[in-house]
């Protein structure tokens, strides 16, 4: 809990943070990494060229200082982080670091108005964030059962052209050994060796049902686009791996987890490849809850780009009460499978639940690019679903616009 001394500074930085926050975490990381060059190992450096990561750090710490009173709204958020801290093997010995160069660049920043009782507050309010995701993220390691740097070599034994640029990888480990179980929607880091001693790693989610035997993955080649770079790690995996090749892989992590239990209605909602996390949510449930109502509704930018049909089309065998829906950005009409053809343009959340009564009791799961997203909880909340009843999986950093 934040003392009584310290909470009038914290209260006092929401407005400097809302100015200045990009600015403090793009020193914050541009220090750190010249300090430190060995831990761009462990960060995205993909998503520090497009500012990306920037961005999310400095979302994460307004988003503390805007709700540290209401743990309520903190928990998930620092739930989120822990996860994808344990994915790529950071421990207790980095946060050091970490809080070093991010005060420091507070300060910076900040200048004269970095006054020693404001620094104070906030090497405080840093403290019990760190704490906080330091025990989160070692319960995190002993559930695994591995310590932070273990990771799996993982022989691939598929390799399968899913839709344009898009492949699955089905993996197991080289042991012989059978891989760990999985929650449908968590994902793996897999780690590249770019160059010698150069390593990046990327989560991708399993996008399969656990099976106890294998695990499978899907990558979207991730071509240049405006002033966004290509992808490194994607591109290389595309380019490089094929049946027989090994991959050093992580435990699965994520708490992107939708409950297969219930009997109410499950809409799973995607874009581009956002729809990898709901094809292991679908495969598991036409196994697990075969008289579920779904409602499963992607959207791709033609027709040429819907991955894992036939996915959907073996489980629809299994799942009596599924309707799916496919939008196609470029306006086409096209049939997908026999007798489902996808509708020309932009896929609208609450259209669907104007359409069916039966999905105002839904939960909703959403995945895809930020926009998307945003979009179709505006227009789910504006049809009256409930907050609580709609969640989603961020593909890379998340801005937390749905709490700041």
């Amino acid at each position: 809990m934040l003392s009584e001394k310290s909470r009038p500074y914290i209260d006092a930085s929401v407005p400097v943070l809302r100015e200045h926050g990009v600015q403090i975490t793009r020193l914050f990381y541009r220090n750190m990494f010249e300090e430190h060059p060995d831990l761009t190992n462990l960060f995205n450096m993909g998503n520090q060229a497009k500012g990306l990561q920037q961005q999310s750090l400095a979302s994460a710490v307004f988003a503390y200082a805007a709700n540290y009173r209401n743990s309520d709204v903190l928990a998930p958020v620092l739930t989120r982080i822990a996860h994808k801290h344990a994915s790529v093997g950071l421990t207790s010995a980095h946060y050091p670091i970490v809080g070093k160069h991010l005060l420091a660049a507070i300060a910076t920043t900040l200048g004269t108005a970095a006054t020693p009782e404001l620094m104070a507050a906030w090497e405080e309010a840093y403290w019990l964030i760190a704490d906080e995701l330091i025990a989160a993220e070692n319960n995190l390691y002993d559930h695994a059962g591995t310590p932070p740097s273990h990771r799996n070599t993982m022989r691939v034994t598929e390799l399968v052209a899913q839709a344009e640029d898009i492949i699955s990888l089905t993996l197991k480990p080289e042991s012989g050994e059978l891989p760990a179980s999985f929650y449908p929607g968590q994902y793996v880091s897999v780690v590249v060796e770019l160059r010698p001693d150069v390593y990046q790693q990327r989560q991708y989610s399993l996008s399969d049902a656990p099976n106890g035997k294998d695990w499978r993955i899907t990558v979207q080649r991730e071509k240049a686009v405006d002033e966004n770079p290509t992808g490194v790690v994607s591109n290389w995996l595309h380019d490089n791996i094929q049946v027989g090749s090994t991959l050093r892989v992580s435990q699965p992590f994520g708490d992107f987890t939708p409950s297969l239990k219930g009997a109410d209605p499950i809409a799973l909602l995607s874009a581009g490849v956002g729809i990898t996390p709901m094809i292991s949510v679908l495969n598991s449930l036409a196994i697990q809850k075969p008289d579920r109502k779904i409602i499963f509704a992607h959207a791709a930018k033609n027709h040429a780009c819907v991955a894992h049909l036939h996915d959907i089309k073996i489980a629809g065998k299994k799942l009596r009460r599924l309707t799916p829906h496919f939008y196609l950005e470029s306006g086409e009409t096209a049939e997908l499978l026999a007798g489902i053809s996808a509708q020309p343009g932009r896929m609208d959340a609450g259209d669907l639940v104007a359409q069916d009564s039966d999905l105002a009791e839904a939960t909703f799961y959403l995945c895809g690019p930020l926009p998307f997203m945003q979009a179709q909880r505006t227009s789910l909340l504006a049809q009256g679903i409930p907050v609580d009843k709609i969640h989603r999986e961020v593909f890379g950093p998340d801005l937390l616009d749905h709490i700041i």
